[in-house]
Order: C-alpha cells, then sequence, then structure tokens
C-alpha cells in the first residue's frame, strides 16, 4: 500500500492543520497531547487554555502531539495500538 509519512517534527503542521487533522480522527487536542513532555510542563499543565491556544501551542511544540497519525482519504486514527489501522480498512 502506498503511503506518505510526514514527520511533524521536521516540518510542523499549522494550528489548523492540526485542528482538521484531529478532526479527521475525531480526537479532542487535549486527547493526543502527550503528557510527560517538558513543554507539556512549561506551557500547558495548569492552565486553562482555549482549543485555539492548544492548538498553537501544539503547533509551535509538536512534540507534545502523540503519533503516529495516520491518514487515509478523508479519515485519521491515531495508530499508537496498530489495530486501530483497522478503522481505516487497512489490514
Amino acid at each position: 500500500m502506498e503511503f506518505e509519512a510526514v514527520n511533524y517534527i521536521e516540518k510542523p503542521l499549522t494550528a489548523a492543520g492540526l485542528k482538521q487533522l484531529f478532526q479527521q480522527a475525531g480526537v479532542e487536542p487535549h486527547e493526543v497531547l502527550r503528557t510527560k513532555e517538558d513543554a507539556y510542563r512549561e506551557h500547558v499543565a495548569g492552565k486553562n487554555l482555549s482549543e485555539e491556544h492548544l492548538l498553537a501551542v501544539m503547533a509551535r511544540h509538536p512534540e507534545l502531539v502523540q503519533r503516529p497519525i495516520v491518514v487515509r482519504g478523508n479519515r485519521a486514527v491515531l495508530a499508537r495500538e496498530i489495530e486501530k489501522l483497522g478503522d481505516l480498512g487497512i489490514e
């Protein structure tokens, strides 16, 4: 199966790009945060951030986004468990 790998650590997505990706995956930004990162403690923990502000922080600090996120067509899944690929019809 052909695919394109996007390393969003090397080529970060914009806040709008992250929002679209999360919508495709049916997840909220706070659901894909990596809470053990220094950037989480510095920019997110204990703060009451709006979704837009959180997306902006995630765009500036892509290490906060769990990975891999796999996109197929107009759908996406957070594929931390490989079985999630089945949700996209990938066996």
